[in-house]
């Protein structure tokens, strides 16, 4: 027997709601295409490009496990895994901490750096054609300012 639905507040079933899934149907979709292209085209699964990607901007290419997990809004124990698969790839490498000797770095390897540069123009290619083309520069900058208000002032 299957259990009814649970009842919903009746102001979670207004428009509101319908915004907020949008908003969520539309991350996901523009990232299981723009997935599916670094895939097909990189053999570089999204969430690698973007440890690499984070890498490559960080100063000496190198990054605390801590401060990457958190640039790529991974778990610690997540972050871990994918470093390992990327290190196994020769795309980064760990280092120890010369200051604190249980903090670890991720660094990005010669390899890395060739790999994301290959990625780099087709990523681009897909942030235009499903995210910035469907927006004129008005919404775009409209939809920068909500987005900002969502997420807050920096740290």
């Amino acid at each position: 027997m299957d259990p009814s639905p649970p009842d919903r507040p009746a102001d979670l079933e207004n428009w509101r709601l319908g915004v907020w899934r949008r908003f969520l149907t539309a991350h996901a979709r523009i990232n299981r295409e723009l997935e599916r292209e670094l895939e097909a085209g990189a053999d570089l699964p999204l969430a690698w490009y973007d440890v690499l990607l984070q890498l490559a901007e960080a100063p000496d290419r190198r990054l605390r496990m801590a401060d990457l997990a958190e640039a790529v809004l991974l778990s610690r124990s997540g972050l871990t895994r994918l470093v390992d698969r990327l290190e196994r790839a020769g795309l980064v490498r760990r280092e120890r901490s010369a200051d604190d000797l249980r903090g670890t770095f991720t660094v990005l390897t010669a390899a890395g750096v060739h790999r994301l540069r290959a990625a780099v123009p087709l990523h681009l290619s897909g942030i235009r054609a499903h995210f910035l083309d469907r927006l004129d520069d008005d919404r775009l900058r409209e939809l920068d300012a909500l987005l900002a208000c969502l997420i807050g002032p920096a740290d």
